[in-house]
């Protein structure tokens, strides 16, 4: 990923360019690397942060600061000199060691590194961090070789896109690399977001560690790249699905840790203040063990989605769609906590509901797929599976509802009487805010 961010200020303009910097598959590095268990592109995380600053007019003073902490903030470890222009720390306890090099005089000041220069125009300055054994660039032209070689990465993967030509165009761009980022490539998975514990509002409590996979967030995301014209990510990801659940008798669990992880223990971080003093802050998260009845149903629901065009479902997925077939019909009258992870007791509702009719319908069709031998009762899933909700499941809150899931679902035809309908209730209800 590259950012740049151009700071105007009274004595001059200077540009500063971040990137998570991609480079060729090396021998020499291989074995630092994670195991891959997704077929290798052509590029590979080259585990180094690269920052460049240049200035562009008149003459700016900069001042560089780095200051890493191990542990969430707990503990720091103890900085090196390798010569004027690296410096190096390592974990208290060993292991992880990071690489710190440029062209600017590094200083050790106490348990950071610190330098300070002026740029003039056309100068141009350097400073990369690096870890797990990577080489990080060692003069200015090898940084701007790998911000160039970074940059075409990513540039070559928007171009196999097929983005519509409207005005929302460059706006569709971005956000496809936003969650091209989010993909852990070595094992397919994307997690939710790259963060932990910002709030949901300024000083409240809901302050929960996404850096995880949800499989129905997932499957929404992969529905939109798809559209988009990106089918390789929803390859890898069915592939780490089949992985995850391949071994388990009971129900698909609705997040994994990026390596498959199935227990994801919450804990909190009491020496953090948190984001604008939002306490707590968490790692882990304890709706890992939650029954979320609607997971079945977006999950098939992309998984025929991508199928759709090849008409052929691959062995491997075949198990994967009869086994949640088999949980919704058993589970679909069974309370859950829903797409909102209610931290409390398990209740009904409407949208688990529907989506294990969801899950029902999408088996059968996909039932009829060549190259399938599903169970009679997978075949006819939707006489025999979920039929209606009982009364009293339909619950909302001002401003949040599921009520057009029907018709996204494709439960019930955006033509329906009762679609307008719906949308004449959601406009009607009276927005303040998030019910908490």
């Amino acid at each position: 990923m590259v950012l740049e961010t151009t700071y105007i200020i009274r004595s001059g303009w200077l540009t500063v360019t971040d990137a998570l910097l991609v480079a060729p598959w090396d021998d020499a590095t291989a074995g630092e690397l994670p195991p891959y268990r997704r077929v290798p592109r052509d590029r590979r995380a080259a585990h180094v942060l690269l920052r460049t600053a240049r200035c562009s007019h008149g003459s700016v003073e900069l001042a560089f600061e780095c200051d890493p902490v191990f542990d969430y903030g707990a503990r720091r470890g103890t900085w090196s000199r390798d010569g004027d222009r690296t410096a190096r720390v390592r974990h208290p306890d060993g292991g992880v060691e990071l690489s710190l090099t440029g062209d600017l005089r590094l200083g050790i000041d106490g348990d950071r590194v610190r330098a300070r220069t002026v740029l003039r125009e056309g100068d141009e300055v350097f400073v990369a961090l690096s870890w797990s054994g990577s080489r990080p660039p060692t003069d200015l032209a090898e940084a701007r070789e790998g911000m160039a070689t970074t940059a075409t990465f990513w540039r070559d993967w928007l171009a196999r896109g097929c983005f519509p030509d409207h005005p929302w165009r460059a706006h569709l761009q971005r956000s496809a690399l936003v969650l091209k980022g989010l993909i852990y490539a070595p094992t397919g998975a994307m997690v939710a977001a790259a963060t932990s514990s910002l709030p949901e509002t300024l000083g409240g409590e809901r302050n929960w560690d996404y850096r995880y996979t949800w499989i129905r967030d997932a499957a929404f995301t992969l529905w939109g790249l798809y559209t988009l014209g990106f089918d390789a990510e929803a390859d890898d990801f069915l592939r780490f699905v089949a992985e995850v659940s391949g071994g388990e008798a009971d129900r698909l669990h609705i997040m994994y840790g990026i390596d498959g992880e199935r227990e994801l223990p919450e804990r909190t971080l009491d020496h953090l203040s948190g984001y604008a003093g939002s306490r707590p802050v968490r790692v882990g998260n304890g709706a890992y063990a939650q029954a979320q009845h609607d997971v079945w149903g977006i999950l098939l629901d992309a998984i025929q989605l991508h199928t759709a065009g090849a008409d052929h479902l691959p062995d491997w997925l075949w198990p994967i769609v009869e086994r949640q077939v088999e949980q919704a019909c058993t589970h679909w009258r069974d309370p859950d906590h829903g797409i909102w992870e209610v931290r409390g007791k398990p209740q009904h509702f409407t949208a688990s509901k529907v989506l294990c009719w969801v899950a029902a319908d999408r088996g059968a069709r996909l039932a009829h797929t060549p190259g399938c031998r599903p169970s009679p009762a997978t075949r006819d899933s939707r006489s025999s599976g979920p039929a209606h909700s009982p009364r009293g499941t339909q619950r909302t809150s001002p401003g949040w509802t599921w009520a057009l899931t029907p018709a996204r679902t494709s439960t019930r035809r955006c033509t329906s009487s009762r679609t307008p309908a719906a949308l004449r209730r959601c406009r009607s209800m009276p927005w303040k805010g998030p019910p908490w």
